[in-house]
């Protein structure tokens, strides 16, 4: 038998060790594995409750130790005959009340429950364990996500405990249709994944499809959290940047794509969910849109497209212009190079573009009082004094600032990375052969995002494969009231939002 085979089955027979009547047994072997008195979080009372040993385990800074205390004074004062018959069904039933109890046979259950918060009470003779919810979480509270700030509208937002952010999508939905389906991931982690979704609306296929995905996931923790269980679920392409799910930290965008049919995956310890499945153009829409006025709302959605646009084909366009001159009509012949600097194009935009990627991850990892400071630097002296010295042309450094803008107009700022990478390799490609150069890389790009597919969906629906009542609304914000269907690549069950409206 190989290693590897030897250790699942000792993970296996452990699983299935159940608890025995013996109370020194049980104590003696929870104490190995939880590693007491070495573990110092890992807390163990021993009493005598009328005339039988209790063993209490919790985790210190999980539990609520009000709670706690209020559960020992009401077993102090059980008598023997109490603890005779029906033990444990007295225990729970007559003193723990108000707390969600239940029992359990396994150690790898009260382990699991245990590491995740609960109190555990093993009483002598008894072949089962309480497991009492008292748990109390360090947590943050709801506050606006940074990268999805609106001018109007709700500040709360996903938060890094599970249980709140179940709490913020229930608010918004008071479905008894919704339901949030708990997965373990990870043997050692023991990670809770909730996959969130409407029974009556959401395809169900597409839930069995996801939750099978995750309880395949064979990995010993997921520290990551969403990101791992994203490459897990979707499998890791190295040579594709662009998300097949989207992220977000508001609980009104995650309620939206739940009614119209999509999945929701929450993990523990992470303030951000994952949409799924998703298309290109889910990407490019963001809650200021909803926010405001339908025509202003098209507005927005209008000016970001033209800057996510500019943001991947401005800059090789402007350097096949460049390199070209002579094909530049006269009201063109102004784009050129007016300086040239010491320095090929080409160099120059790569260091401006790794200069800028530089500066946003000095950003991050500076503190909040310095990035002002760091702001102007980099604006001020590095920029200016790089065009006095010869190191790039005034040209260079305008469209690295107006391309870096679209970047930053991304909603998303996962496909904001790709497009980048995008930028770069057409950048490069029209630099070898111009604009013959630059039709090929659009092609290789377009080839790719054909290909791409979020769980069964095309990537570039609804234009490939064609829906033109779909690609209305992609393009354009239209009034809520106009929107009665749901996405009809999802297959959802009830494809109509707005029954009486359809049928009028």
């Amino acid at each position: 038998m190989s290693n590897s085979d030897s250790s699942s089955s000792s993970n296996s027979s452990e699983q299935n060790i159940k608890v025995s009547k013996s109370y020194q047994e049980n104590v003696d072997y929870m104490n190995k594995e939880l590693g007491v008195p070495d573990s110092f979080d890992i807390v163990l009372r021993e009493m005598s409750i009328g005339g039988k040993k209790v063993a209490i385990y919790s985790v210190n800074g999980m539990v609520n130790t009000q709670v706690v205390s209020l559960i020992l004074e009401a077993l102090i004062d059980l008598e023997r005959a109490d603890l005779v018959v029906n033990a444990l069904s007295k225990l729970v039933k007559g003193r723990i009340v108000n707390l969600q109890v239940s029992e359990v046979e396994t150690m790898d259950k009260i382990f699991y429950f245990l590491l995740s918060g609960p109190m555990v009470i093993l009483v002598e003779g008894q072949e089962k364990a309480i497991i009492v919810d008292v748990r109390t979480f360090p947590a943050r509270a709801p506050q606006e996500p940074d990268i999805e700030k609106v001018t109007r509208g709700s500040r709360d937002g996903f938060v890094e405990t599970m249980v709140f952010n179940t709490a913020l999508i229930r608010r918004r939905m008071r479905d008894p249709k919704l339901r949030m389906k708990l997965v373990q991931v990870g043997t050692r982690s023991k990670t809770d994944v909730c996959v969130a979704y409407i029974e009556d609306v959401t395809n169900l296929e597409l839930v069995r499809k996801i939750t099978e995905e995750l309880q395949g996931i064979q990995v010993d923790g997921i520290p990551m959290a969403e990101k791992s269980v994203e490459e897990f679920i979707l499998g890791s392409k190295f040579w594709n940047p662009y998300p097949r799910v989207r992220y977000t930290e508001r609980p009104d965008v995650a309620t939206t794509h739940l009614l119209e049919g999509h999945v929701i995956i929450i993990v523990d310890t992470s303030p951000s969910v994952i949409i799924a499945p998703v298309t290109y153009w889910h990407h490019l829409q963001h809650a200021e849109e909803y926010r405001q006025e339908p025509i202003v709302g098209a507005y927005l959605r209008f000016v970001r497209y033209i800057g996510i646009f500019v943001s991947v084909f401005l800059l090789p366009l402007w350097l096949a212009g460049a390199l070209n001159p002579d094909v530049l009509p006269e009201w063109l012949k102004w784009i050129g190079v007016s300086q040239p600097g010491k320095v090929g194009l080409l160099p120059q935009i790569l260091i401006a573009e790794f200069g800028v990627d530089l500066m946003r991850m000095a950003a991050i990892h500076t503190p909040s009082p310095l990035s002002t400071a760091l702001g102007l630097v980099a604006t001020f002296m590095l920029g200016d004094i790089a065009i006095k010295v010869g190191l790039f042309t005034p040209e260079i450094v305008m469209y690295i600032a107006i391309v870096s803008v679209g970047t930053f107009a991304t909603p998303s700022y996962e496909l904001a990375q790709a497009n980048r990478l995008a930028r770069l390799f057409l950048v490069i490609m029209t630099f070898i052969g111009n604009f013959i150069g630059f039709g090929i890389g659009i092609i290789a790009v377009f080839i790719l995002l054909l290909r791409t597919k979020s769980f069964g969906v095309p990537y570039l629906w609804p234009v490939i494969p064609f829906d033109g009542k779909a690609v209305g609304k992609a393009l354009f914000r239209s009034p809520v009231t106009l929107q009665n269907t749901r996405p009809s690549i999802l297959k959802p069950q009830d494809e109509s939002r707005q029954p009486q409206k359809t049928k009028k």
